[in-house]
């Protein structure tokens, strides 16, 4: 397969690439430590290329203490140790270039690690010095100052301050161990440029931008107050720095993806004028009910929103924060949502396999860029972590009751015979896989033309070759069309005689007239109707 990828993809090549989520630490592991590193990931290049992807998202690889799985950086232009070395990122960005495959890294602008030289350097300086200016540094209210110096809440809840012993506060919307950087200090916008410049320097094609709604606050920092606008999310002041980051990425022909939750559209489409980001995270895709109705009206709503700039959707079902896709479309709230995550939900493995695998095809339909991440074409399913082995901050931070992101991270498996399941020889896993993990092994589902990696291999490989599937970007063109369809049932077409339908009814579904059957995500009945919960792609 790898003599069909072409070596030096086109300028456009993001408008409608199939992009796999990277979360190192748990992909392969190349040294027999436990942890995922780069030695792994070099060692699967053949298997994504099989796969068929064109670029892959690493999460950060920096530096880090790992508070919050690497999203606490210490130093950015650093490989962490237990990762591998510079020399190797640049030996894996290079080597996967030669396959076909471009790389896309992390960046975390709205904090660093409380380990990082900035923030040692903001402690040892004390109150008042030009060091503790890079970072929000206040007094707390009350007559002690032991209140924090406003109302607001951390995304990982509690407040987002925490008191040093000098009786100053620092802010961290996240873990106490990641404060937030003040971008309204010139340093902190020169600093984050060079780290840019350092890694398209070596060959990255595209930076994801974690929280990039996040990072401009009102700087007097003040209370919640009703018809304001909101003192940290999607401020005005936000749109200077991303104009001048996209004229950074245009020097090295590089591409941005914003991480921007908003619920507001036209808000939301700001980022994605053409002088600023190229590519936003379609979140209302992703935490979507498996319903025919909500899916439809998602997807409308989001091309509309990227058709006002001329920006390409995104379409993505799962990722390193959310409940993996098996899981969640086997239970009763088919949808997602951080707030309704607990421990103990009843869970139907095979309707939520079912589901996915025609969500695959939905998805994997639509135009624009397709995001998937590692394990998702495995069909793996979200774990239940033992409580004495949770690192997740959120879970503590909520007070227990939140399961918290390891579920989905655990060590992804290889080899149905090998130890840890062919994820790595010697150690156990940072995390612990469940005792079936080794009847999900990539080797395994190669062999099998039932299983969800040979269906994704299939679809991938049919979205890279058919010309219909392609997204243009040209103002005005029509790159869906809805066909009429039963109640519950969703029927589109690209261009070329493409159809994709899926069944969400409790009904087996008529097919619309077609020459060809090229997937479909599971059997067809014997009159050749599709049954509830599958999808199927046809020429017409």
């Amino acid at each position: 397969m790898a003599a069909n990828r072409p070596s030096e993809p086109t300028a456009n090549w993001w408008r409608d690439a199939a992009i796999y989520q990277i979360y190192v630490r748990s992909f392969a592991d190349g040294d027999g430590d436990g942890t995922g590193d780069l030695a792994g990931v070099r060692a699967r290049l053949p298997y994504l290329v099989e796969l068929g992807v064109d670029a892959l998202w690493f999460t950060p690889w920096y530096l880090s203490p790992l508070a919050d799985g690497g999203y606490d950086v210490a130093d950015y232009r650093t490989i962490d140790p237990a990762f591998g070395t510079l020399a190797e990122a640049e030996k894996l960005i290079a080597e996967a270039r030669e396959l076909g495959i471009r790389t896309i890294i992390d960046i975390v602008p709205n904090h660093v690690s409380d380990q990082h030289a900035w923030f040692r350097a903001a402690l040892e300086a004390g109150s008042g010095s030009p060091e503790r200016d890079l970072f929000h540094f206040r007094k707390g209210r009350g007559p002690d100052g032991a209140t924090p110096p406003n109302d607001w809440v951390s995304e990982f809840g509690g407040t987002p301050w925490t008191r040093l012993d000098d009786g100053e506060w620092y802010l961290h919307l996240f873990a106490t161990q990641q404060p937030d950087l003040n971008w309204a200090h010139p340093a902190v916008r020169q600093e984050h440029e060079e780290v840019l410049r350092f890694w398209f320097e070596r060959g990255v094609s595209g930076v994801r931008i974690d929280s990039a709604a996040l990072l401009a606050k009102d700087p007097a920092l003040p209370d919640f107050a009703e018809g304001d606008p909101h003192p940290f999310v999607d401020r005005d002041e936000l749109h200077d720095i991303y104009r001048a980051w996209r004229a950074i990425g245009d020097e090295y022909g590089g591409v941005f993806v914003g991480e921007v939750w908003l619920p507001d559209a036209e808000r939301f489409a700001r980022y994605l004028r053409p002088d600023e980001l190229h590519t936003a995270f379609n979140f209302n895709f992703l935490a979507c009910p498996w319903d025919a109705g909500l899916l439809r009206t998602a997807i409308d709503d989001t091309l509309s929103e990227h058709a006002s700039v001329g920006a390409p959707a995104t379409w993505v079902l799962c990722n390193h924060d959310v409940t993996r896709t098996v899981t969640r479309y086997g239970r009763a709230e088919t949808g997602f949502g951080f707030d309704a995550k607990t421990f103990g939900t009843p869970t139907d493995l095979a309707l939520g396999t079912r589901r996915a695998r025609a969500a695959a095809l939905l998805s994997l339909a639509l135009p624009g860029a397709a995001y998937l991440y590692q394990g998702e074409e495995l069909g793996l399913p979200e774990v239940d972590i033992p409580l004495d082995r949770i690192q997740d901050p959120m879970h503590f931070r909520k007070g227990g009751a939140d399961p918290g992101r390891d579920g989905c991270r655990v060590p992804l498996p290889w080899s149905a015979q090998g130890p840890y399941a062919g994820f790595g020889a010697d150690a156990e896993p940072w995390l612990p896989q469940p005792a079936d993990w080794a009847s999900y092994a990539a080797d395994l589902q190669s062999d099998d033309p039932d299983s969800m990696l040979t269906l994704y291999r299939e679809a991938l490989r049919l979205r890279r070759e058919e010309p219909g599937f392609a997204t243009t970007g040209e103002p005005g063109a029509r790159e869906l069309t809805w066909l009429d369809a039963a109640p519950g049932v969703l029927a589109l077409s690209r261009t070329e005689g493409l159809l994709c339908v899926v069944n969400l009814a409790a009904e087996a579904a008529e097919l619309p007239e077609h020459t060809a059957v090229l997937l479909a995500s599971g059997p067809l009945d014997g009159a050749g109707r599709l049954p509830q919960d599958t999808a199927v792609w046809l020429r017409a």
